[in-house]
């Protein structure tokens, strides 16, 4: 069984999507949600189905004498980023290498890298006049966003839609494909 760590930033809707797919599993188990706020609903979430959760400030997050141990301790193989805003530091990419994904809201690599997150990316796609949208699971790399791409979803565009109307698109889009994506990797380690 692989033990899973989710990295979160806010509400955690990608992130309780992911704790109820796996509930059962006999090859996964989500030990762990961890956010660097300690007011993110995705806690909230988190501990209404039984899952353990930590807080992590920025200097925590960025200090390997505090962020591995804590893997350590919770026998985390494989990490999961589902709205994580803050840069994963290098030693942590270092001691998981190809075993962090992230969940970006676009087809990377356009509106992707630093500022290019939530209603920015749907805004961005929005002011660019694009025909579709979508979403991009890739592994995490030492460039913000730059990481190989696994698998990819889109939803076509009128012209119309509003930013939000964008993000609702693509949000549909996560809901479905990304506890898929994460099973079938996870099927491949």
């Amino acid at each position: 069984m692989t033990k899973v760590a989710i990295f979160v930033s806010g509400s955690g809707s990608n992130c309780e999507n992911l704790i109820k797919h796996f509930k059962g599993s006999q090859d996964v188990d989500i030990c762990l949600v961890l956010s660097n706020r300690p007011d993110a609903y995705a806690l909230v979430r988190a501990q209404r189905l039984g899952i353990p959760t930590e807080v992590l400030v920025r200097k925590e997050l960025n200090d390997p004498l505090v962020l591995l141990p804590l893997m350590e301790r919770y026998g985390v193989e494989f990490i999961v980023l589902a709205g994580f805003l803050p840069v994963v530091p290098d030693f942590l990419i270092e001691a998981y290498p190809e075993k962090i994904v992230n969940l970006h809201p676009a087809l990377l690599p356009k509106f992707g890298g630093k500022g290019m997150y939530g209603m920015h990316v749907h805004e961005a796609v929005k002011a660019a006049g694009e025909k579709q949208t979508g979403m991009t699971v890739h592994y995490v790399d030492s460039r913000i966003d730059g990481g190989k791409i696994i698998a990819q979803f889109s939803v076509p565009l009128t012209g119309e839609e509003s930013a939000e109307e964008i993000s609702a698109k693509e949000h549909v889009l996560e809901m479905r494909y990304f506890p898929e994506v994460i099973e079938n990797l996870l099927k491949q380690k």
